[in-house]
C-alpha cells in the first residue's frame, strides 16, 4: 500500500544533521527536477527583489526570515522528513510514538508531497524550507504544472501493484493524478463532521479536523498492521477499524471516493 500525504506549513525550526544531498533522497529519478526547483528557489530567495520573492512564495513582510532560510538551503542542516513536518496531520499521526514495526511500515508506505522536492519518504533528510506548491518560480513557472510534468513515472513506480490511499490536499493532488487501472486502485478520502442542528443531522467539511482525522486514520492503519492488497480491502480495513465510511459511486478509470464521517472532533 502506498499512502500519499500533504506536507505541512509548520516545520521544525532547524535541522540537526548533515547538509542536503539530493542524491541520497528516495525516488532518485526526480533528482534533476529537484535540483532545478531548488536552484530557482535559492536564487529567488537570495535575490535583490525581496518584495517579488515574498509575493511569489505568499509571504508577508513579517516572514522575511523564511527568505533568508531558503537562501541557505544548500548549507543548512537537515532532518528526516518524519521529524521535519509538524502540522496538525503529523501531530495526530505522531510518528515518533509508533511501535517499531508500525514505524518501519510507515517508512515503506508513506510519500509526502512537496512543492520543492516533488515527493519524499519519511526517512529522507531535508532542511526546513518554505515553498508552497502554489508558488511560481523564475525559470520554472508554476510548481503545480511543473510537477505534473515530472512526477508521473516516479509515482507510478512507487505505487507498484497495491492500493493507493491518497490523503493529499487539492493543490498537491493536482501535481499527480493516477489514470486507468492505477486510478481504480486509488482511494481518496474526505472527512465530514456530522452534528445535530435543531434536530437535523448536518454535515460539513472542517479543515483543521480533516487533517487531524487523516493523521489518526493513517496511524490506526499502521498500528493495526493493515496490509490490504486491493482498494476494496483497504476500504474494508477502515471499516474494521470502526471508521464510518460512505463510498461514492465510482466511474471506470477513476479513484474510489470515500467520506469518513466523524461526530467528535
Amino acid at each position: 500500500m502506498l499512502i500519499l500525504l500533504p506536507p505541512s506549513e509548520g516545520k521544525a525550526a532547524a535541522g540537526t544533521g548533515r547538509r542536503l544531498d539530493l542524491t541520497r533522497l528516495h525516488l532518485p529519478e526526480l533528482t534533476p527536477a529537484r535540483e532545478e526547483v531548488l536552484a530557482a528557489l535559492v536564487a529567488l530567495s537570495a535575490g535583490p527583489d525581496e518584495a517579488a520573492a515574498r509575493a511569489a512564495l505568499g509571504l508577508s513582510e513579517g516572514q522575511r526570515d523564511e527568505l533568508r532560510r531558503n537562501a541557505r538551503l544548500r548549507e543548512a542542516a537537515t532532518a528526516p522528513a518524519e521529524r521535519l513536518y509538524t502540522g496538525v496531520l503529523y501531530e495526530a499521526l505522531d510518528l515518533a510514538s509508533l511501535p517499531d514495526a508500525a514505524r518501519r511500515a510507515a517508512r515503506r508506505s508513506v510519500l509526502i508531497s512537496s512543492g520543492l522536492w516533488g515527493a519524499v519518504r519519511l526517512a529522507d533528510r531535508i532542511p526546513p524550507y518554505r515553498c508552497p506548491v502554489g508558488a511560481r518560480l523564475p525559470g520554472v513557472g508554476a510548481l503545480s504544472a511543473y510537477w505534473r510534468r515530472e512526477l508521473a513515472p516516479a509515482m507510478v513506480a512507487a505505487a507498484g501493484s497495491g492500493p493507493v490511499l491518497d490523503l493529499r490536499s487539492g493543490a498537491y493532488a493536482a501535481t499527480w493524478t493516477p489514470h486507468g487501472a492505477l486510478a481504480e486502485r486509488t482511494v481518496t478520502v474526505r472527512v465530514l463532521h456530522e452534528r445535530d442542528v435543531a434536530g437535523v443531522p448536518t454535515r460539513s467539511v472542517v479543515s483543521h479536523f480533516n487533517k487531524a482525522t487523516k493523521g489518526r486514520l493513517v496511524r490506526d492503519l499502521l498500528t493495526a498492521d493493515a496490509r490490504p492488497r486491493t482498494a476494496t480491502a483497504l476500504v474494508g480495513a477502515l471499516r474494521d477499524l470502526k471508521y464510518t465510511v460512505e463510498e461514492h459511486p465510482t466511474r471506470p478509470g477513476r479513484p474510489r471516493e470515500l467520506d469518513v464521517v466523524v461526530t467528535e472532533l
